[in-house]
């Protein structure tokens, strides 16, 4: 049977794994030597595409990886063993054979958990792996950083859970240092409450992109959880490591589904929500909130069309959004948008898309949906 046609794309999302590796070597180089790479990949890789993503960090020199669950988890070992792999969020009780049978490790946070990992653990006679989570002030995950020692006396009364590591969240690394050292402090000193703590075997980690100021050299630390930045995003100007200059791996691109002319006072989209005070031309793009630009956008955002800005008029709706381009020449049906990303020499940078939509970076990034194929650019990255 001859293969079906190649459809053009009305709405994609670029991603270059050739600047993910650079990335990937940029950081680690800008980190003392004994520091272990942990590649942060939930939720699909932060919209980048997981499998695709997972096999270039591999190949780029990743120490571990962590993600949000076992399906997660899963799919990395559908890449090959070889690689550690955490379990950041809690397990359903009916998930907790998977651990062993894809060999990952979880993270552990109650008495109820170790109990229950440590019930599999001796069914298969074989131990689980886990990391120890603390909470520091995030108020989420992790057992409270005054009753460190209980969970971890559990741990050890455990025989068939082996620690490997233990953790905590910092969350505010971006705004408020001053909490963020006391999160240290308080982690530091729920371990060393911790009798027969071996550091010198396991993993110790707390910093991520927002802040890496903890892998310069202070003990006991010897791991660094990356996400955003990996993907060539700042999560905050005043980081340490701005200095690196990593690169954007995603772009968000759609193109122009008709070109015409509207009279002034014309009112645009539901809601009639903007009215135009000049005769226009204006473009109707092929993507919409069905495809990942969000309402908020709406009379807001702009775009790139032949490297100049144009607006986004009225309400963004599912599937078109409707921008100006009466002070561009010669725009025309299927002409490139660049919503994210460059165009001409000018520029939207992710931050600034985010703003538009009283978002972040990392909702943006998840927010684009399954409709908008993902097409990488796998040149060597060097």
């Amino acid at each position: 049977m001859p293969s079906a046609p190649q459809l053009p794309l009305r709405c994609w999302a670029e991603i270059d794994l050739a600047a993910l590796e650079r990335n990937l070597r940029l950081i680690r180089a800008s980190l003392p030597a004994h520091i272990k790479y942990v590649a942060v990949v939930k939720a699909d890789a932060y919209g980048h595409g997981l499998h695709q993503t997972v096999a270039r960090l591999m190949h780029a020199g990743a120490d571990l990886f962590a993600v949000a669950n076992v399906t997660e988890a899963a799919a990395i070992r559908e890449l090959g063993p070889g690689w550690p792999v955490l379990v950041l969020g809690p397990l359903l009780p009916e998930e907790d054979k998977f651990l062993l049978e894809y060999d990952v490790t979880a993270a552990v946070s109650t008495a109820e958990e170790v109990a229950r990992f440590e019930a599999v653990g001796r069914a298969a006679g074989r131990a689980i792996a886990v990391h120890l989570k603390i909470d520091t002030g995030m108020g989420r995950l992790g057992v409270w950083h005054e009753y460190t020692r209980e969970l971890y006396e559990q741990i050890r009364l455990a025989p068939h859970v082996r620690l490997d590591g233990a953790f905590t969240h910092f969350s505010s690394a971006d705004e408020d240092p001053v909490f963020t050292d006391e999160q240290r402090r308080r982690f530091l000193t729920a371990l060393r409450g911790c009798p027969g703590l071996d550091f010198s075997r396991l993993l110790i980690h707390a910093d991520n992109s927002a802040g890496l100021e903890t892998a310069h050299g202070e003990q006991p630390f010897n791991a660094v959880r990356v996400g955003l930045l990996q993907f060539g995003i700042l999560p905050h100007p005043n980081s340490m490591l701005a200095r690196v200059h990593t690169e954007p791996v995603f772009s968000f691109r759609t193109r122009v589904g008709i070109v015409k002319r509207l009279p002034a006072g014309t009112d645009i989209s539901y809601g009639r929500t903007q009215t135009l005070q000049r005769d226009s031309v204006v473009a109707v793009l092929c993507a919409g909130y069905g495809d990942g630009i969000p309402r908020a956008c709406s009379s807001r955002a702009q775009v790139l069309i032949r490297g100049r800005r144009c607006s986004v008029l009225g309400r963004v709706t599912m599937d078109q959004t409707v921008v100006d381009v009466t002070d561009v020449p010669a725009v025309q049906c299927g002409d490139e948008a660049t919503l994210v990303g460059r165009q001409d020499g000018a520029v939207i940078s992710i931050a600034e898309f985010s703003n538009w939509s009283d978002s972040i970076p990392w909702e943006t990034l998840c927010s684009v949906t399954k409709r908008v194929p993902r097409i990488y650019q796998t040149s060597l990255g060097l």
